[in-house]
């Protein structure tokens, strides 16, 4: 084994205690694979109002920080929990900014001082770790909401013997969320005007918070290869791709994991029955399970899309409203669980009512009910206009539920289209973005479903892949230690 590190893991949301997409599932399950390896870990994020009302067994450590915001000092409440048996969670409490309904912005839109929150929890983490006495080797930051990080170190901590030697990393799980703000919260920062330049935090008149940790960090990753290179061209760049070219030579891509404990059919909990690749059969009661939760009953030979997702632009819900009366006609029936954007909202629920026979959809968010669609559906539809990484089509091999896909970012790493001619793929994935592509290919995959021996071959593809975290956590470790 390498040297044992000290990683400090922070992030703005950590499954399963808060979460609104893919970042807190790598939060809950990263740090977890890493003390595995060895590692001391600890875990750093926001002590939010869903964490309070939630049964987790939490602490008061009794100490304090303070933080600089501009001219006040703000406090806040260190409290701590565990993940698993061994690895140490900090909630950094401040009812003020954190004792909210929701994390980041309500229906209407986003909180108004989400960059005083996210600054605020960026300075915190720095005296967290001194408070807490936990001196690390690595800082891994995740996204916008601690990017500003590197760059506090640079300025403010320069001469802190305390973090003399840290390395950061930072990780970036979706490009378009960059955590933009206007120049007139510079002054939230306690930075010098120095580092509102082109080449560290200013963006066309703008503080960016994401680029932040750009530039600022040691190292960036992002969180699959495909993305990796995506993101350097205008088309996925999200006008960033100047400044990632520039870090070129320390940018990597590392694919996801997934927790196999939590998404596997053989030990799910919340499914109607337990099933493996050899009783692959037992699927079916999991389906008549899912149906009935949409109160739909279908032929046996109707074959089911799932689709599980925040409702944005992003996730290709503009094909699907393009394609539905053919991907009906052809004859899926569809599912779909997920809440976001109001126009969204509508559509679906307009879907629903147009094929109430053929068509489910709940708005909104349930676990039990996430896991009761990957084991119910024969089909996961992930038609993304882009898909850093993807979990979903992930947990869809290992529970035999067919993955059809666009070919983008981890989509495109993780899925090998199925050609019954050299039978290798594990599911269904098409090029261009359109709707065009779309319902070519799940006439494919209709063809295949029909015929039980390929069916059978892309199945037995699907859940014999392994996409576990340790080989993923091997190599954060590889780069945690890279040109030292």
């Amino acid at each position: 084994m390498s040297k044992k590190l000290n990683i400090l893991f922070a992030a703005s949301e950590v499954a399963p205690f808060a979460k609104t997409g893919g970042l807190a599932d790598v939060a809950g399950a990263l740090p977890l694979e890493l003390e595995k390896l060895g590692h001391d870990v600890c875990v750093v994020l926001p002590y939010y109002k869903m964490i309070k009302n939630g049964s987790y067994k939490i602490e008061n450590t009794g100490k304090t920080i303070s933080v600089k915001i501009s001219d006040k000092d703000i406090y806040a409440d260190i409290y701590t929990t565990k993940i698993g048996k061994n690895v140490t969670v900090y909630l950094v409490g401040n009812d003020s900014y954190y004792d909210r309904d929701e994390l980041y912005r309500t229906k209407e839109g986003d909180y108004a001082d989400n960059a005083e929150r996210f600054i605020f929890f960026s300075k915190a983490i720095i005296e967290l770790a001194q408070k807490v006495e936990f001196k690390p080797d690595i800082m891994h930051l995740n996204d916008w909401q601690t990017g500003l990080v590197p760059i506090l170190l640079k300025y403010l901590e320069k001469d802190n013997l305390f973090y003399k030697g840290v390395r950061t990393i930072f990780t970036i799980h979706n490009l378009a969320y960059q955590g933009l703000f206007w120049h007139l919260d510079m002054h939230l920062t306690n930075l010098p005007w120095d580092a509102f330049t082109s080449k560290e935090i200013e963006y066309y008149g703008k503080i960016n918070l994401l680029k932040a940790g750009i530039v600022g960090a040691d190292i960036v990753t992002t969180v699959s290869k495909k993305y990796c290179e995506e993101i350097q061209t205008p088309e996925y760049g999200c006008g960033l791709e100047g400044v990632l070219k520039n870090r070129k030579k320390d940018l990597y891509g590392i694919l996801n994991g997934v927790d196999y404990n939590e998404w596997s059919p053989e030990k799910d909990r919340y499914i109607a029955k337990n099933y493996s690749l050899d009783k692959y059969a037992d699927k079916f009661v999991c389906r008549q399970d899912l149906l009935s939760e949409y109160k739909l009953s279908l032929d046996s030979k109707v074959p089911v899309i799932g689709v599980i997702s925040r409702l944005a632009d992003q996730k290709g819900f503009d094909l699907i409203e393009e394609s539905i009366d053919e991907i009906i006609t052809m004859g899926y029936a569809f599912i779909l669980l997920g809440t976001g954007e109001q126009k969204y909202h509508d559509l679906f629920t307009g879907i629903a009512k147009k094929y109430p026979k053929m068509a489910g959809i709940e708005i909104g968010f349930n676990n039990a009910l996430a896991h009761k669609i990957e084991a119910g559906c024969d089909f996961f539809l992930m038609p993304s206009r882009f898909e850093p990484c993807g979990l979903n089509q992930i947990y869809s091999l290992k529970y035999g539920t067919i993955p059809v896909v666009r070919a983008t970012g981890g989509l495109d790493d993780t899925i090998c289209d199925f050609n019954p001619s050299s039978p290798k793929g594990n599911g269904f994935k098409f090029d261009g973005y359109t709707s065009k592509g779309l319902l070519n290919k799940l006439k494919d995959a209709m063809k295949v479903f029909k015929d039980k021996t390929k069916w059978n071959t892309v199945v037995e593809n699907a859940m014999k892949c392994d996409f576990s975290w340790k080989k993923s956590a091997q190599e954060y470790v590889q780069i945690y230690t890279i040109n030292k």
